[in-house]
């Protein structure tokens, strides 16, 4: 064979006749031995194109080369002619920080000591900073998952949980919300509702009351669109309840609770001292309640679709003024000054104020201190007498119209003296409260008439504007009275919004001024009393103040039907009452005039014109039968005995011949007894 018996040695060192440094060199670092811009003795002592970094790190700390590839001479590692042995496993060197490497750099470069690696392996910082955030970004992209999965399925529904007065509506639609709730709550929007006032319960229908379900304003409290984490949260948690929104009608609310208040209010009563003809009468205070509205219709609405059970209306208590004891007090004082008449004295004149007189003008007010303090109307106290301490060529007169044909002209009236009425009041009032004596000087001041010409030349006292007659039997006591009463009214001029009272004008009926015994229904009863039979004349003006178009403040009917009066169109009169007033609600004057035969009484209005009255009358009904009675004495009066019944009249108000308004009242006749008097004889009598 070509190279059978060669050497089998190994081949010889291609390095081994290269001299070696005698010491170590660094790569790149210049021979100590060779000055600068020299090349050093014999030129490279690597063959062309061998880098010296082969030999590895000759530096301190760093192993010696392998004998061969510039290891010190006398180096026994290794067989001649066998591969250097292998350096020991370094760790893998991590990039130092730029501070770090730069101190490293430095201390190697000036041969300064370092430190030795550790034996042990050692994470570097930044793959633990990597695989830290490595985590967060996992666990974020879970949470975001955890949180958009369900986002998405709840959106654009109810979230889960949510519900509206027990109703759950959770994962339905709008829509469906809104039918579910419709038909589950329907019967529970339709309940009536039981409310509370001042320790009575009360019945309200909520529609009537104009409260609705709005289930689109309820709705709408849901979240809606794209749920955001803390509304998912809670849909998976726990439970989102629903206030039910009420939409109100004000107007409906209003009328409801103003119907309430009217069943709920009760008023103050004030305490009073009346008189039962002359004797005193006391009556107790006690508290009154008012409904506050405002809140009881906020309470109302609150409540609507609540939690149910009875609701409880604010009522604010009133106390009444004067205390009880007040009254009483009041009542005592009452009872001493009625003891007597009194009697007024003025310029060797005198008149006596009788204890009736007395007792129909004295009442008390109570005072927001908690006492009661006495009134004296003296002006109508004294009407009846002031003409017997005034001379009458000294007294005022009224001015009024007389009538020409049929034109009205005016008959001035005039100043003169007068009872000063303030300082008799004053003087009475003392006497009441302190005692004293029951003789009172009156002083006299100049007064006026209550309208002056120039007033009552503008009152339109121009046309007659109704007029009324009603006959009577001729020669009977109650004709004197309906004509005494006629006379002392005729010509009296009613300005425009003043109020007609008949007691206040003509005062208590007396035999001073012509008045007589006859006979007026009292108690279902005929009885004679001085004045009786005015009421006749009461009825004439009433008909009157009805077709003149006037307002009818306070008319009584008579307690059974008297057949010469028009059915439903008559008043009664009393004294202290009830009273006859009526208001000239026009912007004109009312003129009274009266006249009077033997057998009938007339009164008529004039004024301006404002209306044509037609009166309209039902059938009567609800007749209800009389029974039969027998009386006995001196002072019974025998009655003929009719059915009782209700009439309705109608006024209608027209003008130019069309329809303005009308008005209804209704009528209610007690049936008359019939009584027999077995120790009397004559003809039944009737007021």
């Amino acid at each position: 064979m070509r190279n059978a018996g060669a050497s089998i040695d190994p081949p010889t060192d291609p390095f081994a006749a290269v001299p070696l440094p005698s010491r170590p060199v660094r790569p790149g670092a210049r021979d100590p031995s060779v000055l600068p811009g020299e090349q050093p003795k014999g030129g490279s002592r690597l063959p062309p194109g061998v880098s010296p970094d082969i030999f590895g790190p000759s530096g301190a700390g760093q192993p010696a080369a392998p004998s061969g590839f510039g290891r010190p001479a006398g180096s026994l590692q290794g067989a001649p002619g066998l591969p250097p042995v292998a350096p020991p496993p370094q760790p893998w060197q991590m990039a130092a920080p730029p501070e770090r490497s730069l101190r490293q750099h430095d201390e190697t470069a000036s041969g300064g000591p370092q430190q030795p690696e550790s034996p042990h392996f050692t994470e570097p910082p930044r793959r633990r900073g990597r695989r830290s955030l490595l985590a967060v970004v996992v666990l974020l992209l879970l949470a975001g998952l955890a949180y958009a999965v369900p986002a998405i399925i709840m959106s654009g529904k109810m979230l889960p949980g949510t519900r509206v007065h027990g109703v759950d509506i959770g994962g339905l639609t709008a829509t469906e919300a809104a039918d579910k709730l419709r038909d589950r709550l329907q019967g529970k929007v339709g309940e009536e509702m039981t409310l509370l006032a001042a320790g009575r319960k009360y019945s309200l229908d909520p529609e009537n009351a104009g409260l609705e379900f709005d289930i689109v304003a309820t709705i709408g409290q849901a979240s809606s669109g794209f749920p955001g984490p803390m509304d998912v949260w809670r849909a998976l948690t726990g439970t989102t309840e629903l206030a039910p929104q009420v939409s109100v009608d004000p107007e409906h609310m209003d009328s409801a609770v103003t119907a309430l208040a009217k069943k709920i209010d009760l008023k103050v009563r004030e305490g009073e001292v009346t008189f039962k003809g002359t004797k005193p009468v006391v009556v107790t205070p006690r508290d009154g309640h008012e409904l506050e509205r405002e809140a009881a219709a906020g309470a109302i609405r609150k409540a609507f679709l609540g939690a149910g059970g009875e609701v409880e209306l604010p009522v604010s208590v009133i106390k009444p003024k004067a205390t009880e004891g007040a009254v009483e007090k009041a009542a005592a004082d009452a009872g001493k000054a009625l003891s007597g008449p009194v009697t007024l004295t003025s310029s060797g004149r005198q008149a006596q104020l009788p204890v009736d007189t007395l007792a129909a003008h004295l009442s008390f007010k109570a005072e927001s201190a908690g006492s009661m303090v006495p009134v004296f109307d003296a002006k109508n106290a004294v009407a009846a007498v002031e003409n017997k301490l005034v001379d009458p060529a000294q007294a005022p007169q009224e001015p009024t119209f007389r009538i020409v044909g049929t034109t009205p002209e005016l008959v001035p009236g005039r100043s003169g003296k007068g009872i000063n009425d303030e300082k008799l009041a004053d003087a009475v009032t003392r006497m009441v409260t302190k005692g004293g004596s029951r003789t009172i000087p009156v002083v006299l001041t100049n007064v006026n008439p209550r309208v002056s010409d120039a007033e009552a030349r503008k009152l339109g006292i121009e046309e007659k504007i109704s007029e009324f007659t009603t006959p009577y039997a001729c020669c009977v006591s109650r004709v004197t009275n309906i004509r005494t009463i006629a006379k002392l009214l005729d010509g009296y001029l009613v300005k425009p919004g003043e109020t007609f009272s008949l007691n206040g004008v003509i005062g208590q009926r007396d035999a001073a001024r012509g008045f007589v015994p006859a006979p007026m229904i009292e108690g279902g009863r005929l009885v004679d009393s001085v004045g009786g039979g005015i009421s006749q004349f009461v009825t004439t003006m009433y008909n009157a103040v009805f077709f003149g178009g006037l307002e009818d403040v306070q008319h009584v009917a008579h307690e059974f039907y008297i057949s010469r009066y028009p059915a439903g169109r008559e008043s009664t009169v009393s004294w202290p009452g009830p009273d006859f007033r009526w208001k000239n609600d026009s912007k004109y004057g009312v003129l009274v005039k009266t006249s009077s035969t033997a057998t009938s009484v007339t009164v008529a209005f004039w004024s301006t014109k404002r209306y044509d009255i037609e009166s309209l009358s039902s059938q009567r009904y609800d007749f209800t039968p009389f029974r039969n009675a027998t009386g006995t004495g001196p002072s019974c009066l025998p009655m003929v005995g009719q059915q009782g019944f209700t009439i309705d009249v109608t006024r209608v108000f027209k003008q130019e011949g069309k329809e303005v308004k009308r008005e209804t009242k209704k009528t209610v006749y007690k049936p008359e007894t019939n009584l027999t008097c077995t120790s009397t004889s004559g003809p039944a009598q009737n007021e």
